[in-house]
């Protein structure tokens, strides 16, 4: 068991604590650890038997530590299994759905004890919802929204829980003799925000054999198969307990590149590319590009000798969602999009002095170690109580330790900043004269989601054009596979920002990945410039910039578009804000 899912089931047990109405410090303490434990670099599997070690986490006392420990060796530890078999399974999944926090779901259980989904869009549909305390028929229809949108996005997972899921199947794979390539294709390769299934080609000689029984018999054996959906020919498919179906793929060498061009690219974008090579009087499947008139094969260990006989450049992974790829392939018009390597810094992290797991220190040796030249501490402002933000005094207490560190720190330059929260009415959190001390400022809503459309439109325009802000964080809110981004004008929004040079922030922690690729095109378009940033609050969350590159590919983003990719002078530049203040 991995930390993020001992992690899960601490968070779980806090919401189903909260639905009994149990003690809230009692609940805090179980969110508090679920965050440390999520946090942790170590892996706790690996330290468990230790309970020194374990209490020696910030946040894990004696009793979280014997759950930890229990958690691991059983699967589950009892006050989580006591809260199940009140409530059920089928209560965690009302907990997924959006507008149905655990208070409502409290409301609705001790009202009709109801626990599961179908059961409360029944209870909605009839209009009994409403009639409970603090509700309402907008509240209902609110409710009603959610769980059609958790329908339509059950059986996603997140792209960095899919890389995973993925990477252990590679390394379980290379262990076997005769297999020399494994390559994840589908919609991870392409860097969705969201995956479905796994799809694994695998090549090597003992690809080769026409008896492939014994290794897919070994194929079967990875660890966490609830369920082997079918065996035989060169494929293998099966779900896993987490919910994921993988489909594992062997191909021999001389298939390789067409089978992978084939599984990766969107439906569209394949049969584009498939009507294409019947033009040119050939054949495309997963096996081979093969002339019409006699099926002799032309192509198909390479993805980039298929491309090549197509007569068209060479499309990345990340574009082939059939939006002008292949018309622009044909005329070398592909642009050099955005590499890991183009980034120069991260400017969005969190430390101990509010929500951060780690301090100013242990940030800045993280960022250097990935050979950063510059970065930026950016804690969150006071009207985050629950992560103790910082108000005007120790906002300035905070700029002055951050600059004292970046006076003896060398090899990286240190940028004081602040995440400052974008009050309801589109104030900010913060005074002037203390937000004009800042390197950068970041403006984020954390709070009044449900606004109306023109009032959240005009709480963001009123921030921008306050001459305060660099970059709007996270801007549209969402959270994957969670929350929906909250509604607003986002073309209003962006022009504002382009006649204020206030960047868009694209930020890469995987539950975000917010702005979408949709709307990093928007941006471009209308001359807003990004800045990627990973918003991390330990040490082990930086090396999620990566996620918010493939984001950024897929929006065909270029490093003249991302303002992170700037020596440390040039990005300085673009953060200051003072010139606008003095002229609004």
């Amino acid at each position: 068991m991995e930390n993020r899912q001992i992690a899960s089931v601490f968070y779980e047990t806090a919401d189903l604590m909260e639905i009994r109405g149990d003690d809230p410090f009692r609940i805090r303490s179980y969110r508090r650890a679920a965050e440390a434990v999520e946090g942790h670099t170590q892996r706790l599997a690996d330290i468990a038997d230790d309970t020194k070690k374990l209490l020696e986490i910030p946040g894990i006392g004696k009793s979280m530590a014997a759950n930890i420990q229990q958690l691991l060796k059983d699967g589950n530890f009892s006050l989580h299994a006591e809260l199940l078999a009140k409530y059920r399974p089928s209560m965690l999944d009302l907990l997924k759905i959006q507008r149905l926090g655990p208070k409502t779901i409290a409301l609705i259980w001790d009202a009709y004890q109801v626990c599961d989904i179908d059961g409360v869009e029944k209870l909605a549909r009839e209009g009994k919802i409403r009639e409970l305390p603090r509700m309402g028929e907008k509240h209902e229809q609110k409710i009603l929204k959610g769980i059609e949108e958790y329908r339509r996005i059950s059986g996603r997972f997140l792209l960095d829980t899919a890389e995973r899921v993925a990477d252990k199947i590679k390394e379980f794979l290379a262990e076997m003799p005769g297999i020399e390539k494994i390559t994840a294709a589908g919609s991870l390769r392409r860097g969705r925000d969201t995956v479905g299934d796994l799809d694994i080609l695998v090549t090597g000689p003992c690809c080769a054999d026409e008896r492939l029984d014994p290794l897919l018999d070994k194929i079967v054996q990875f660890p966490g198969i609830s369920e082997v959906l079918a065996k035989g020919g060169n494929k293998v498919s099966f779900r896993l307990r987490s919910g994921i179906q993988v489909d594992v793929r062997t191909l021999k060498p001389e298939s390789f590149g067409a089978a992978l061009q084939y599984f990766t690219g969107s439906k569209t974008h394949n049969v584009s590319v498939r009507q294409r090579a019947l033009k040119m009087g050939y054949t495309l499947s997963e096996y081979a590009l093969a002339r019409l008139e006699d099926g002799s094969r032309v192509a198909g260990a390479t993805e980039e000798e298929i491309y090549s006989a197509l007569k068209l450049d060479y499309i990345p992974p990340e574009l082939r969602e059939n939006q002008g790829e292949i018309e622009a392939a044909e005329q070398h018009r592909l642009p050099r999009l955005l590499e890991l390597a183009d980034i120069r810094g991260d400017v969005h992290m969190h430390t101990v002095e509010t929500d951060g797991r780690c301090t100013i220190e242990e940030m800045i040796e993280a960022a250097r170690q990935r050979g950063y030249e510059y970065m930026a501490i950016t804690d969150h402002s006071k009207n985050l109580a629950f992560a103790n933000g910082l108000d005007d005094a120790r906002a300035r207490a905070h700029i002055e330790k951050i600059r004292g560190v970046d006076a003896r720190t060398e090899g990286i330059h240190v940028l004081a900043g602040i995440e400052v929260d974008i009050l309801a009415d589109g104030e900010l959190d913060l005074s002037g004269s203390v937000l004009e001390e800042m390197d950068l400022v970041i403006a984020s809503v954390h709070s009044h989601f449900q606004q109306e459309p023109q009032q959240m439109t005009d709480r963001l325009l009123r921030a921008i054009n306050s001459g305060h802000i660099s970059i709007l964080g996270h801007p549209t809110g969402r959270i994957l596979l969670r929350r929906e981004g909250y509604d607003f004008d986002l073309d209003a929004v962006l022009r504002a920002a382009a006649d204020n040079d206030v960047a868009m922030e694209l930020n890469a922690y995987p539950d975000r990945l917010d702005l979408c690729d949709r709307h990093l095109k928007m941006a471009r378009e209308r001359g807003v410039k990004i800045v990627i940033n990973t918003d991390s609050h330990h040490t082990s969350h930086l090396e999620k910039m990566r996620y918010g590159v493939l984001q950024a590919r897929r929006a065909w983003l270029t490093r003249d578009d991302v303002l992170n990719t700037l020596p440390a002078e040039q990005f300085v530049a673009a953060m200051r804000r003072q010139a606008r203040v003095a002229t609004t």
